[in-house]
């Protein structure tokens, strides 16, 4: 029994030794260390040597930052097969050598997986609800990748996206979410200045921006930029001859055209995806052979966004400035294209066996974010309750009347609808966030320019009440670390400050206190809401007035991407 014992552990220890070499064998291709050096460490390791941390290869340097990498070289270069109408940087090429190069591909980066971060029973369990549910939201962001072996094979990056968002929505394995995290954000960090970063790569960072909100606007700003390096906007003049690359290329670009916009509004900043050609060809993509039904969300959603990017091309961002009269024409045009996009999708989708009637339902919603986005730009520049207003111009007040029915409708679908309500634990950030601009927009409407346009005050704050109270059922068994939780939070404490103050409601036009109106610290309990921005088409949140006390000490956070 003893030998047989002492048999089976040598056995054990054998297999463990080897796969600490062949992970010793990823962590050292990965920090480029030399052959020669790299076998003679591999070979010493002793038995007791414990694996190497996460961490430790997290902070490790990379091949681009070692001393040995060579400066890049560049050549002038003239194409035999082309014409003078070319690409101008096309003429000036870097010489690519393998001393020049100094990065693995990416898709020979060590994963969660064989880095021991994670088990492979674990990674299943998060590629699925991944690969099950959420990926359905966002058009099969995936694509053809249908297994967890398959990602691996193709990006340790991509790896690390799916099981950090699967890890963010799932109940049982959310303690994982924190290493699954800091992987994904440190080879995210190492993708960005990669020259071998490819497709599958641009699939992580939109998965990491369409759910990771502390991360989002920088990930998708890379994703844009890589996008454009590996040309996927070409893809369209193949995708409509039939060339299934071609489509794959032009699907891909058009879910970060989507991302990008996403962000765009929500940060308040220009969409950097501004290919005009590939969005006009998204009705002639539709007809190609390969095309699904994803597609046809997807494109759904590039139509509405080219709208929405229109309106913000218009408008800017400068919420102090009123807007011109004479761009009203232009914001009713904008109106009804969205209405017209509206009953063009609104009737098209089918329910989803991985997402119930979330295709068709959605239209309703982002039809009514888009409304409200372009509706809240009548109140610009406005006075509030507390100043000298004027009542609208009619012309506006039309406009501004239409905001605040879209941001009604959103919140009775989230109290009304359960289904709907079941989607928030798995909708992209853009949600979340839509969702809390509503809240707020309302509350703004109904303390400050109460006396601006005709509303029902007492119907706002009970409808805000009902959703405050839907978002905390919602968020009580989300992962802490959900965007929706903090906005839970932080809306209920607002909601609870309005109460607090029944005679701003009653009396929109009474003035209060000089010495009051512009308290730094009016809003100090909003810290806690987000370090996500709002939308900036009306004034700062952080310029309500509540007047109410703070604790000592506290201040006003300003937050940025």
């Amino acid at each position: 029994m003893l030998l047989e014992d002492d048999v089976a552990w040598k056995e054990a220890m054998t297999q463990k030794i080897q796969r600490l070499e062949e992970s010793m064998d990823r962590v050292f291709a990965r920090i480029d260390v030399a052959e020669s050096q790299h076998q003679g460490q591999a070979h010493s390791v002793p038995m007791s040597s414990p694996p190497v941390p996460a961490a430790t290869v997290n902070d490790a340097p990379t091949a681009s930052s070692t001393s040995s990498q060579q400066p890049p070289r560049w050549q002038v270069v003239m194409d035999s097969q082309g014409g003078p109408a070319s690409i101008p940087a096309s003429c000036v090429s870097e010489i690519r050598t393998t001393a020049s190069s100094g990065n693995m591909p990416a898709s020979q980066y060590p994963d969660l997986i064989t880095l021991g971060v994670l088990s492979l029973g674990q990674a299943l369990s998060l590629f699925d609800i991944y690969h099950l549910r959420l990926d359905h939201f966002l058009y099969k962001i995936l694509g053809d990748l249908t297994s967890l072996d398959a990602i691996r094979k193709r990006s340790a990056l991509l790896t690390a996206a799916v099981c950090t968002v699967g890890a963010l929505h799932s109940q049982s394995l959310g303690q994982l979410y924190d290493v699954c995290y800091r992987e994904y954000k440190s080879l995210a960090t190492t993708i960005t200045f990669s020259p071998t970063a490819n497709v599958d790569d641009v699939r992580a960072l939109c998965i990491g921006a369409f759910w990771l909100h502390e991360l989002s606007w920088a990930l998708i700003g890379t994703a844009v930029r890589i996008a454009s390096d590996l040309k996927l906007h070409h893809g369209i003049y193949r995708a409509l001859n039939g060339d299934r690359e071609g489509y794959l290329q032009a699907r891909l670009y058009y879910l970060v055209y989507v991302c990008d916009h996403h962000f765009s509004v929500a940060y308040g900043r220009p969409p950097m995806s501004r290919e005009r050609l590939i969005v006009d060809s998204a009705t002639r993509f539709l007809e190609t052979e390969h095309t699904t039904e994803d597609d046809t969300r997807l494109v759904s959603q590039v139509k509405v966004w080219a709208i929405t990017g229109q309106v913000f091309d218009t408008c800017g961002v400068d919420v102090d400035t009123p807007i011109p009269l004479q761009y009203l024409p232009k914001l009713r045009r904008y109106s009804i294209e969205l209405d017209i996009w509206y009953a063009d999708w609104n009737e098209t989708f089918r329910p989803n066996r991985n997402v119930g009637n979330y295709p068709q339902k959605g239209v309703g919603m982002h039809w009514n974010f888009a409304k409200l986005y372009l509706c809240s730009h009548a109140f610009r520049g406005v006075s509030t309750a507390q100043e000298k207003s004027q009542p609208l111009p009619s012309e506006l007040e039309e406009i501004a009347n239409t905001g605040v029915l879209s941001a009604m409708s959103i919140l009775n679908v989230i109290v009304s609808d359960h289904e709907m309500r079941s989607f928030l634990h798995g909708l992209p950030l853009y949600f979340d966030t839509m969702i809390a601009f509503a809240v707020v927009f309302l509350l703004r409407v109904a303390t400050k320019y109460a006396n601006t346009i005709r509303i029902d005050t007492d119907k706002i704050l009970l409808l805000v009440s009902q959703i405050v109270a839907a978002l905390n059922e919602i968020t009580h068994y989300m992962h802490p670390q959900h965007l929706l939780v903090a906005i839970a939070e932080g809306l209920q404490k607002l909601l609870c400050k309005c109460q607090e103050q029944p005679h701003i409601m009653q009396e929109p036009m009474q003035q209060l206190p000089a010495t009051l109106e512009h308290s730094p610290t009016e809003i100090a309990w909003m810290e806690n809401i987000t370090n996500f921005d709002f939308l900036t088409n009306v004034p700062n949140v952080d310029d309500w007035v509540f007047h109410y006390p703070v604790p000592n000490g506290a201040h006003p956070t300003h937050y940025s991407s």
